[in-house]
């Protein structure tokens, strides 16, 4: 699985090897890091409350897919903008206080 992280014009991809035993922590840290090297503050943005209900939303098809990522999209997650893009790809986007947009997608492996 793929994580792709992007703000403002910059991006980062971060590989998730074991979806379903991710380092929640690690992943949000390596965001994190990216992002205070642009001077942006995720303080009041939850990266870290939003990749395992990504993850589980195209890793968790055990319902069939995209079951799990649609469901996940119409119950909307805090203030990100979410969607289902063809192909099982999942996309959170929010703004941020810069005027810029922090953007994830997450991209499945099959």
């Amino acid at each position: 699985m793929l994580l792709d992280v992007t703000l403002g014009k910059d991006s980062m991809s971060i590989d998730i090897e074991d979806p379903f035993h991710a380092d929640i922590d690690l992943l949000s840290e390596k965001i994190k890091e990216f992002t205070v090297s642009r001077n942006v503050s995720l303080d009041d943005i939850d990266v870290r409350g939003l990749i395992p209900k990504m993850i589980r939303g195209i890793a968790g098809c055990e319902g069939g897919c995209p079951a799990n990522a649609l469901d996940f999209v119409d119950r909307g997650f805090r203030n990100f903008e979410l969607k289902y893009i063809e192909g099982g790809i999942l996309s959170a986007k929010v703004d941020i206080e810069t005027g810029k947009s922090l953007q994830l997608r997450m991209f499945p492996e099959f």
